[in-house]
């Protein structure tokens, strides 16, 4: 899984798998979700990413461990 911000377009790329784009679908405006072949996703595309996400350019990652429930405030 790569995750690619653009600073020149304002996209934000979320490719979960290396693999030739299909179909694109705008589900909302600005967010397109990509499909392989398979019908699988691809990718995730938000475009005008500065207005959407606090910093685009920063990333935090979090890995949940097996039997933990993650909680959100």
């Amino acid at each position: 899984m790569r995750v690619i911000y653009d600073q020149e377009t304002d996209i934000l790329s979320l490719i979960l798998r290396e693999e030739k784009i299909k179909e694109s679908e705008e589900i909302r405006e600005g967010v397109i979700i990509d499909y392989g072949k398979d019908g699988r996703v691809v990718s995730i595309e938000m475009l005008d990413a500065s207005e959407n996400v606090v910093a685009p350019q920063g990333i935090y990652y979090e890995l949940k461990e097996p039997g933990m429930a993650l909680a959100y405030a």
